[in-house]
Order: structure tokens, then sequence, then C-alpha cells
């Protein structure tokens, strides 16, 4: 075997490796049968994979490849029949889409969540309809709430409309009653997607005071003809995902890509850096980008935003919101003099072709 046609053999025993992979997964997340019988299903599609795998260094691998790249093939159409839930028994934070409208400077919202929040397991539940103007949009706050690993972070926008009103959005995994998160799972299509609109005293509260995560807060400074640009943008995706659903996706679909996806559809163009996916080094893009208060350092900057400890000294009073200038970190926000920048820097436009995922 000549030297070429190895390194091909190999690079093509990778690709082979990784769709066994794959299917097997999709098949154990996926296939609505008893435990037992997905593992028989698992163990005939992999067979043929696992003889072409072998035949690929040998001269009988053209019919193997061909049997199982049938079967892949067959998987792959099945997979795409699949298709998210537009009904489900939701976990009550998560049971509405937010919906909404926009009259010249008036937003009318239905659906938006102000829980309040005594435990993990006892809230007391609020959905309602409101109405923002537009025209005092004064403020964009960025969270980073940070559940474990500091590699990894759920990412929010609230929007401050002045008089300590801020509305909050956040980009979810929709899970049923008892479902868990599992960043493997939702690879494989495992949960929907939901865009809530929120108190911050909810959204942000249940995550500092309820689930002790640690959250930072970043103070945008961003034009406000763009802010609105930004909210009308989170408002015409949640009409579209409340018409029709889509699929969490750990890497493609979350939180933080959604909203770099939003903000590229404004035309700018942002190139990949794996601190979008991995987006608890998201301060640290943004700093190196020349996006943060130079004037400190970017561990500075962390821990002068850093908010869970005051949030739960505080509690999830009516007093909560944390860009308030009554709430309990004014002062720090009043030393963030301009620390972030959204890259909204030139004149946006959004598309208006759809909701893009």
């Amino acid at each position: 075997m000549g030297v070429l046609k190895f390194a091909l053999s190999v690079v093509a025993s990778l690709v082979l490796a990784y769709s066994m992979l794959w299917g097997a997964l999709a098949m154990w997340f996926k296939l609505p049968v008893p435990e037992m019988a997905k593992y028989a299903v698992i163990g005939v599609f992999l067979i043929p994979g696992l003889f072409a795998l072998v035949h690929l260094f040998t001269h009988k691998s053209r019919h193997s490849l061909l049997i199982y790249t049938s079967f892949f093939a067959a998987l792959f159409l099945w997979w795409l029949t699949i298709d998210p839930p537009a009904e489900g028994d939701w976990a009550p934070e998560l049971a509405r889409q937010v919906t909404g409208t926009i009259d010249d400077d008036v937003l009318t919202l239905d659906g938006v969540r102000s829980f309040k929040w005594h435990s993990e397991d006892d809230m007391t539940e609020n959905w309602s309809t409101r109405t923002y103007d537009l025209s005092k949009l004064e403020t964009l706050d960025l969270f980073l709430s940070y559940w474990g690993d500091p590699k990894m972070a759920h990412f929010m926008l609230s929007f401050g409309f002045g008089n300590d009103e801020y509305l909050a959005w956040s980009i979810e995994v929709r899970r049923v009653k008892g479902g868990a998160y599992s960043p493997i799972a939702d690879f494989f299509k495992a949960n929907p997607l939901v865009i809530l609109a929120a108190e911050e005293s909810d959204v942000v509260g249940m995550r500092s005071n309820i689930w002790e995560n640690d959250v930072h807060i970043f103070r945008l400074d961003v034009p406000k003809e763009n802010m609105r640009m930004l909210l009308e943008g989170y408002v015409r995706d949640a009409n579209l995902l409340a018409e029709e659903p889509h699929w969490y996706n750990s890497i493609s679909t979350n939180c933080s890509t959604v909203v770099f996806r939003t903000i590229a559809a404004l035309g700018i163009k942002i190139p990949f850096d794996w601190r979008i996916i991995v987006n608890g080094y998201l301060p640290e893009w943004l700093f190196e980008r020349g996006s943060l208060n130079t004037d400190y350092s970017v561990e500075e900057l962390r821990e002068l935003g850093r908010i869970a400890d005051r949030a739960r000294a505080t509690g999830l009073t009516d007093g909560f919101s944390v860009a308030g200038s009554n709430s309990c970190f004014y002062a720090a926000l009043q030393r963030l003099a301009a620390p972030v920048r959204l890259l909204l820097e030139q004149s946006l436009r959004f598309q208006s072709d759809g909701f893009e995922l």
C-alpha cells in the first residue's frame, strides 16, 4: 500500500469512526424503543461499520463500505424526519414561548415571565402581557451565569427603559417536567429551544440566588438605535419560534451562538472563535478585540461585574434589578464606565427572511 493510499485510508477511517459514533448516539437518544432493543439495533448498525473500518486497509473495502453506507443513509433519512414538538408537558418556567408586536414605539409582549422563586421546586408563577416604550430604551447589559465549569456560561441580555424597568432575554433548553439539561443529549435533538422574556429578578435571580450560579454583569456600550434593532430581532425570532419550533443544539443553536448569529445577521462579520462556543471565555475574547475597557484588566472587569454574592445577600426583592440605581450593584456598574462594546459600531440592518438558527 502506497503512502498516499494509506493516508487516505486513515482519513477515511476517522470519518467512518465518527459516523459510527454519531449514529450510535443518535439511535440511543432518539429511538422510541426499550433499552434492550436499542442495544440490538445499534449492534446491527455497527457490525457492517466495523467490517468496513477493517477493510479500509485491505482490498475488500468496496462491498462492506457499500453496505454500511446504505445503513447510514437510512439512519440519516430517519433523523431528518424527527421534528421538534410544539406541545409538551413542559417545566413550569418554560411553559410559554413569548411573542410580541411592535407598533411605532410601543412594544407589546405576551408571555413575559415574572416568577417569584422560593426554592428550586417552589415558585409563584406569573405570566403577563406588558408594553414597553422603545423611545425610552437606554441601556443594555450582558449577563454570564457560570454553573460550575468556568469554561461554560449561560448568556443573557437585559434592556433598560429607565425608571428601573428592565426586560431580560434568555434562550434556553425547553425541558419537560422532571427533565434535565445534558450537553451530550442536546446534541441529538433531546429538547427544543425556547426564547424567554422576563424580569431580571426572575431569570437572573433564579440563577444567582436559587441555583447559586456565579453570575457576572457587563454594561454594554451600544448606540440606542442598535439596541432597538437587536431587541426587535429578539421579538421577531420569538414570533418565528412560536410558529415553527426548533431543536436546541449544544454546539450550533444555544444561548450564545443564536445571539452571535443575530449580530451577524445585522451585517457584522464575526470570525469564528472557539470562545464563542466555550463561552465562559467570552470576556477574554472581547478584551483581545479591544471591546472591553482597557483601563482595567479582564480579571478586574470580571471581579467588578461579579454579582452573585451580593444578589444572595440582598435577596429576590422587588428592587433586585441588578442594573438599577437602587440596586446593590449600582456602585460596581458605575465603576465600569464603558466596559463592553457589542461589536455594533456600524450602521446595521436586520435580515428579514426568517428565523436562522
